[in-house]
């Protein structure tokens, strides 16, 4: 069997798309379905559809999608059709079959699915959008983002997000380095969603040489000498002052005495 690539598009998580195509593929002789199914989530947006389009690489592909709004639908088929990707509408044609049948027009809202369960579906709906999202992979999640962590490397911001959105925040965390620009969407969104993660200078030194040490790189790297880990936390500063957000100091704090305190700030 040729090597293919089945992309799940939808509005929300995309769990019945994947569904469905494991369903399918398991018609096959294959020994594991991983490696042919990838899920793309939360695409809410036309510039969401085109940004996914940019950056399909695979020769061999197809594409699934579940979108409730028909605008959605019918750009991401003009957009495959263009490319000659093929694709199936999962949902759409269902929908509009139930819509005649009972003569009603649909809700067109992503994700009511899962209301039969919410918080549970919430909390997976989060951790997925935390993974997506770490370390500023993909600046476009700022936007729906409930939560924003701001630090230099090593103060616990993927732990952090991770806690957080099993608490059912939707959380973006952005690593700072002064040689790499920071995203353009980090200074449009509202700055009360950002909380910056402040660490003294002489525990994080500690944390980065015990880091070397069990990557088994030389202690006098760089990343956990004294000068360039001030220089770090001074652009830090200038940084938080920027975006003008709150700050909480992350030393020798637990993950969650820390996302207790953010959480507490946002409900404020």
């Amino acid at each position: 069997m040729k090597d293919l690539k089945l992309f799940i598009v939808s509005d929300s998580i995309g769990e019945t798309g994947e569904l469905v195509a494991r369903a399918a593929l398991a018609q096959f002789n294959i020994d594991s379905t991983e490696h042919y199914v990838e899920r793309i989530s939360h695409i809410a947006t036309k510039e969401d559809i085109d940004k996914f389009i940019s950056s399909i690489q695979d020769e061999n592909i197809a594409v699934l999608y579940t979108f409730v709004a028909p605008e959605l639908s019918k750009y991401i088929a003009s957009k495959l059709d263009e490319l000659k990707i093929p694709y199936v509408d999962i949902i759409s044609p269902i929908i509009d079959m139930i819509s005649q049948s009972v003569d009603e027009a649909p809700l067109e809202e992503p994700g009511r699915v899962h209301q039969l369960d919410s918080d549970y579906f919430k909390k997976i709906d989060a951790i997925e959008f935390a993974v997506r999202y770490d370390d500023g992979k993909d600046p476009s999640g700022l936007k729906h983002a409930d939560i924003v962590l701001i630090g230099v490397s090593r103060t616990s911001k993927t732990p952090l997000s991770q806690f957080l959105a099993y608490r059912g925040y939707k959380v973006v965390n952005i690593a700072l380095v002064p040689e790499v620009n920071l995203p353009v969407e980090l200074f449009e969104i509202d700055s009360t969603k950002c909380i910056g993660l402040k660490i003294d200078s002489d525990v994080l030194f500690k944390i980065r040489k015990q880091r070397l040490q069990q990557l088994g790189l030389f202690e006098n790297a760089t990343y956990g000498q004294n000068e360039r880990i001030v220089e770090e936390l001074e652009y830090f500063e200038d940084t938080i002052e920027k975006i003008g957000c709150r700050t909480i100091n992350v030393t020798n704090k637990a993950i969650e005495e820390t996302a207790s305190e953010i959480i507490r700030i946002m409900n404020l």
